[in-house]
């Protein structure tokens, strides 16, 4: 079992007091804290190593580059993919997702095609695809969901044609608290050749991912929530289809030769990453690879299960509470979003933080989910390894003082 007591150590920001209560960080699907070790990685190239990557001879751009390509293999190996080429550095879930919709998704697509998504996507896997299925007057088709709010693969088969081009859902739901059957879903589409795009941002952090285990064609997460820092990420592609795929963006670093009327391309990975990267936050999210791969991802994954057996159980048994998603702890990841009836979730959310404890109130960016769970805001509690279970005893203690405090219908 994960000493979280011990762990929480390396986490310099969760030792403070809000609204004079001890910080409980419970936003993990947000945003994870980030442990002094990623801290210090970043520290460490600006102080010593500050230097633009690739194109310098002298020493302080070969070690820049050093650290930032030997993060791509950190990265590579974190997530099984057969090849650097195959690792693009990004500035997070969303424009990883943005480039498949718009440089593979315009070269694929045709009109009357298909696109298949489903209710519980956050926006930034919702939008992209509608907007490619304008442009190419394809139909946005939203895949059915079990009672406990899994894809269902056996009726989905019944939804998928031949007509269907791209597939793509979230690994791991971050409202609903599941993991989908991705390799099931992504022999579906292939069935009828087409391709599986995933959402890896909520499930990356959590467990341990293997993209050719999984067959999917795209695979794209975020650095923040994974430890590392913002405005860093990955996308993965196949080689054959990253080589087929267009640039997004251009500029320098992804470039071969540029003549008076037209460029030619640089080879793989760099082929689409434009301009200068952010390279202290390429070395930083390498660093938060090393933390969570000393831990072991199949350690965080069985504590965090552990905690939700422990958690779960308690706020369903709190009068008033809707809980959404699988009711099974089993079935469940830490990602716990919940109603109090008669409270606002916002209420709810600023009763929390006088507390001390952080969580999330809205829509959480997946107004489609929101209308199919026919609520207009939830709360979100989401646990990582570094919570305690003091800390969870105290966050169902606190629900407990909040609804006494709001029992007589106060808002």
């Amino acid at each position: 079992m994960i000493d979280a007591k011990k762990i929480k150590q390396d986490f310099p920001i969760l030792f403070q007091t809000v609204n004079d209560e001890p910080l409980i960080y419970l936003d993990n699907a947000a945003t994870s804290q980030k442990p002094k070790q990623v801290l210090e990685a970043i520290q460490h190239y600006y102080e010593f190593d500050n230097a633009n990557i690739h194109r310098g001879v002298h020493t302080l751009a070969e070690r820049a580059t050093s650290a930032y390509e030997a993060a791509r293999e950190k990265l590579r190996r974190f997530i099984n993919a057969a090849s650097t080429k195959e690792v693009l550095f990004t500035r997070g879930t969303t424009t990883g997702l943005n480039w498949v919709a718009v440089g593979f998704g315009d070269l694929i697509v045709e009109e009357g095609d298909e696109i298949y998504i489903t209710p519980m996507e956050h926006h930034s896997n919702v939008v992209p695809w509608q907007q490619l299925a304008k442009r190419k007057k394809a139909k946005l088709v939203y895949l059915p969901l079990t009672a406990d709010g899994f894809v269902d693969v056996e009726k989905s088969a019944e939804v998928v044609t031949a007509k269907g081009k791209i597939m793509s859902v979230c690994h791991s739901s971050n409202v609903l608290g599941i993991t989908n059957p991705i390799k099931e879903l992504a022999a579906l589409i292939h069935q009828h050749n087409g391709y599986m795009v995933v959402d890896g941002a909520q499930s990356t952090p959590h467990m341990k991912v293997d993209v050719q285990a999984l067959d999917a064609d795209f695979y794209a997460f975020s650095g923040h929530k994974m430890l590392g820092p913002t405005g860093s990420g990955v996308l993965y592609g196949k080689e054959a289809l990253l080589e087929k795929m267009e640039p997004v963006e251009f500029g320098g670093e992804m470039i071969d030769f540029v003549y008076d009327q037209e460029s030619t391309w640089s080879v793989l990975p760099w082929k689409f990453e434009a301009g200068t990267p952010n390279i202290a936050g390429g070395i930083g999210l390498g660093a938060a690879v090393d933390y969570l791969e000393a831990i072991g991802m199949d350690a965080i994954e069985a504590y965090e299960k552990e905690m939700v057996r422990y958690v779960l159980p308690k706020l369903q048994a709190i009068e008033g509470i809707t809980v959404y998603g699988p009711a099974d702890p089993e079935k469940h990841t830490g990602v716990i979003t919940f109603n109090l009836e008669g409270i606002h979730p916002h209420d709810l959310a600023t009763a929390f933080d006088m507390e001390g404890i952080a969580v999330r109130a809205g829509h959480h960016c997946a107004q489609p989910l929101m209308r199919y769970l026919d609520v207009s805001s939830t709360a979100r509690a989401s646990f990582y390894f570094y919570n305690t279970f003091e800390e969870a005893d105290q966050f169902i203690a606190s629900l407990h003082k909040i609804k006494e405090f709001f029992k007589d219908g106060f808002i």
